[in-house]
């Protein structure tokens, strides 16, 4: 008895396979990209100079994780928001909306506490680590301001990388995929009279 294999779902399956292989290598070189990123993330916090606050978006991922000072002209209002001591204690966050001199916008982490109520604070200059926040990034006051005590430093380590388990999921998934239509044609083959 010959057996056939249905062109069409074969053709199907053999593509989201090799869909999902692609994947698997592109998230494999997402993860080298990653590693390159934190590196130089890592070298960025252990430098002691100081950068231009970067008011515009490319700018902003060269002064992630460095020193740098602002001055604040006005304060639009206070956020608070989950956070961690430098102790790793959990608490509040307190993030000041500045307006700059010059009209630009900068998010300044004052520093951290126990109480979720906003801190005052009427601005001023302010010196610190640039951090990840939200779209874009922020100033985390050191020393803190406003009473607060110090919020923990931005941390490279902190930022995520799961590229490598990504691409295990998507080499998987195309296992599986060969897997289950293999037993389907074999349940097929069984089912069909000779």
């Amino acid at each position: 008895m010959k057996r056939r294999v249905p062109f069409f779902a074969t053709l199907v399956v053999l593509l989201a396979v090799a869909i999902m292989v692609a994947l698997g290598f592109w998230q494999l070189g997402r993860l080298v990209e990653k590693e390159e990123e934190l590196l130089r993330y890592e070298r960025a916090s252990a430098m002691s100079s100081e950068v231009a606050w970067p008011t515009r978006k490319v700018e902003q991922e060269a002064a992630l994780y460095r020193r740098a000072r602002i001055d604040c002209a006005s304060v639009k209002g206070v956020d608070v928001v989950a956070g961690n001591s430098t102790t790793g204690e959990t608490g509040w966050a307190h993030i000041a909306q500045c307006v700059l001199a010059d009209g630009a916008a900068a998010a300044v982490a004052l520093g951290w506490s126990r109480n979720p109520q906003a801190a005052t604070w009427a601005g001023g200059a302010v010196g610190g680590f640039v951090g990840p926040y939200r779209d874009g990034v922020k100033l985390v006051a050191s020393p803190p301001l406003a009473g607060l005590e110090q919020l923990a430093a931005p941390d490279p380590r902190d930022v995520p990388n799961n590229h490598l388990s990504y691409a295990v999921q998507w080499f998987l998934f195309a296992l599986t995929a060969l897997v289950i239509y293999a037993l389907a044609l074999r349940k097929r083959w069984r089912a069909t009279p000779a």
